[in-house]
């Protein structure tokens, strides 16, 4: 992998910790504390499954930027879907519980996936623009 110069794996690293961080703060703010004692996810949690999903993804779309230059956006799309069926399987629990935390811990779940998601396309696109 020829990406020294802009370690993706670094920025991602990094926007996790700060993400994490903004977002404990915020939801400090918006969730009552004891709704968030009882997610069935924590946030920290949340941030590591997605934090490692998305170093997975980063790391085969770099694999695939060696080996095949123009089939990344397509392993972008693919690797996504993975992500997407893998994001509904974590909600699946919290929808079948319907108590008042739910639509709290729906949001947490949501927020931390596009926040992700987010990430993962602006390495994707600093990928596509690298010139090998």
């Amino acid at each position: 992998m020829n990406l020294k110069k802009n370690n993706p794996f670094l920025f991602l690293i990094i926007a996790a910790a700060v993400g994490l961080i903004a977002h404990k703060v915020i939801s400090h703010f918006i969730i009552p504390s004891e709704f968030e004692a009882d997610f069935i996810y924590s946030t920290p949690l949340l941030y590591g499954i997605f934090g490692g999903l998305s170093l997975v993804i980063i790391y085969l779309l770099a694999k695939v930027k060696e080996t095949l230059p123009n089939s990344v956006g397509y392993a972008f799309l693919a690797l996504t879907t993975v992500k997407m069926v893998m994001a509904y399987a974590l909600l699946r629990p919290i929808i079948a519980v319907h108590l008042p935390k739910t639509p709290f811990e729906k949001m947490n779940l949501f927020a931390v996936f596009i926040y992700f998601l987010a990430i993962e396309t602006i390495l994707t696109i600093r990928i596509l623009n690298n010139k090998q």
